[in-house]
């Protein structure tokens, strides 16, 4: 893969390469010892993705960290699958974590700031995906205070633990000293998940000092509190005990991970499935995932492939494709999504994710689907607007057509001369559940349920006036109004505001039940966005620009 970055609104030296390997942590350590993992954590002060440029005290972190520690989970669920029990600490003596680095926050782009608590955000969730479907369970084990996203990751963790030092404590500091919100889904999880009282959460979220001791146990902030004297027994107690919920798998054996690669020409990343083509010109990507001509069948055989088995590796390079399109490719308006290939690879493919056998392999086949499921999560979290064109020679078929159904607009050819087919796989009834809960086509559906089912009996390639009949295309140009419908679209999509469309997006994309995951976002997007861009953050006496200073911040004291 080139080191160079493309050309971009981004400078070259902060061109952000999201793909780590234990070996490059600078950060993190991650130690397994039979099913129980501990993962340490060890910021370098100068370590971050600038260097000197701001000194990370106490374990505050920027994205650097937050790319390492998301690998590591990921490496936990794919190279380790006999661990059942995961300990989240600190590796400084009485620190567990300080939050995002204030000074990175300060210094850092507003666009930035957001797609970094988004980021950070989709690390946690994924601790909590891994707890829910990867036979793991996570103990944040507090040797020293966990202030504003350190907090937030111990909330990630199943069980909380902390050091009674009458030191140490949990604290949401963003409100009384930074003028913003605890970012990545802290208020959420604090009512919704640990479901502490309003009124407490009302005064934890307003002392910065945080609470500690016994008060934190009763508060429901934290499970447990243990004298320094009897920590390291604490801990190790918690970590047998929370392994001892999960299945025992000590007879199987993990993949490798290996690095996904581009080769990046000009404005074209090519991996081996995935390219991405980028039009500076009119504000576009055109993003296309490919599928090959044949796949394994079979739990054994699709895990004898391990990291290269094509579905896996198609969607870790989509993956990094779109985090590209967040952080680097940030003037990218619309993303035109394409599907090509062998539908019947998809539909194949598609059994298999979905089966269940009792194969010692069968954990991979689910941890993969999984992993798909993420990738399409992160497609409907990102702030651009996605169309996908289906025409002659494509392929949006199950895991696929879900691509589709995540976008904001649907364009079908329909020509008789051309055949487009779209196909209904069992990976559209629910496979890979939307951050409401609810499939994608339940989602699309929800003011007519029984188009669901009637989709869904359609478990084969259907044309493209059936696909508009039952409702899976937004438009069906034919061939005469094909080009100029398509090119009028793309062009006013790209002269609306960004602002307003990253508005109207989100509230789109989420209709149906609320959730956790949805709360959070929804007020990422809104709340979030909308306070880092306000004088009392940012302005020149802002609370987030003072912090640190001898100055005092000053707000305009209207309420809005």
């Amino acid at each position: 893969m080139t080191t160079t970055a493309p050309a971009s609104t981004v400078p070259a030296a902060d061109w952000i390469d999201f793909r780590t390997d234990p070996s490059q942590y600078r950060h993190w350590s991650m130690e397994v010892d039979g099913d129980v993992a501990h993962l340490k954590m060890a910021v370098e002060p100068f370590g971050g993705l600038k260097g000197d440029a701001y000194e990370l005290k106490l374990n505050s972190y920027d994205l650097s960290v937050d790319i390492e520690l998301s690998d590591a989970i990921q490496r936990l669920r794919f190279e380790h699958p006999e661990v059942r029990s995961v300990v989240v600490t600190g590796a400084l003596d009485r620190v567990f974590c300080a939050g995002a680095n204030i000074v990175m926050l300060r210094s850092s782009a507003h666009a930035f700031k957001v797609n970094f608590c988004k980021y950070t955000n989709e690390t946690r969730l994924g601790i909590e995906d891994a707890s829910a479907n990867s036979n793991k369970r996570f103990v944040a084990a507090l040797n020293g205070t966990a202030s504003g996203g350190g907090y937030e990751l111990a909330l990630a963790c199943d069980r909380i633990l902390l050091v009674d030092d009458r030191n140490s404590a949990v604290s949401f500091p963003e409100v009384p000293l930074l003028g913003v919100l605890p970012g990545t889904g802290g208020l959420t999880r604090i009512t919704d998940k640990r479901q502490v009282r309003r009124d407490r959460c009302d005064v934890f979220s307003s002392i910065a000092e945080g609470i500690k001791g016994k008060r934190a146990v009763e508060w429901g902030l934290v499970d447990r509190v243990a004298p320094l004297s009897k920590w390291d027994e604490v801990v190790t107690e918690e970590a047998r005990a929370a392994a001892d919920e999960c299945a025992d798998r000590a007879g199987a054996k993990g993949i490798v991970l290996e690095p996904v690669e581009a080769a990046v020409d000009e404005r074209t990343w090519r991996y081996e499935y995935v390219t991405m083509e980028v039009n500076d010109a009119d504000r576009t990507a055109t993003l296309t995932i490919d599928a090959p001509d044949s796949c394994p069948t079979t739990p054994a055989d699709a895990f004898a492939q391990g990291s290269d088995w094509w579905v896996l590796k198609a969607f870790r390079e989509l993956d990094d494709a779109l985090l590209h399109l967040r952080m680097n490719l940030r003037d990218v308006a619309l993303v035109l999504l394409r599907a090509t290939g062998d539908p019947a690879t998809v539909r194949s493919t598609d059994e298999l994710l979905a089966g269940s056998s009792d194969e010692a392999a069968q954990w991979f086949v689910d941890e993969t689907k999984h992993q798909v499921k993420r990738v399409l999560k992160r497609l409907d979290m990102t702030a651009k607007s996605f169309y996908a064109v289906a025409d002659e020679g494509t392929n949006f078929t199950g895991s696929f057509l879900e691509m589709a159904l995540a976008s904001d607009r649907i364009y079908v050819l329909d020509d008789p001369e051309v055949p487009v087919e779209l196909g209904i796989t069992v990976a559209n009834a629910g496979m890979f559940p939307m951050s409401n809960g609810i499939s994608r086509l339940e989602t699309r559906f929800l003011g007519e349920p029984d188009r669901v089912g009637e989709v869904l009996e359609h478990m084969r390639q259907i044309t493209a006036e059936e696909a508009d009949e039952l409702g899976l295309a937004t438009f069906a140009p034919d061939e005469i109004d094909w080009e100029d419908e398509l090119r009028m679209a793309v062009e006013e999509r790209a002269s609306f505001s960004p602002d307003a469309l990253t508005g109207m997006e989100a509230n789109l994309r989420f209709a149906g039940p609320e959730t956790m995951e949805t709360k959070i976002f929804g007020r990422l997007t809104a709340w979030q966005n909308w306070i880092f861009q306000r004088p009392n953050a940012v302005g020149e006496r802002g609370a987030l620009v003072c912090y640190g200073t001898p100055m005092r911040p000053d707000f305009a004291v209207e309420r809005t």
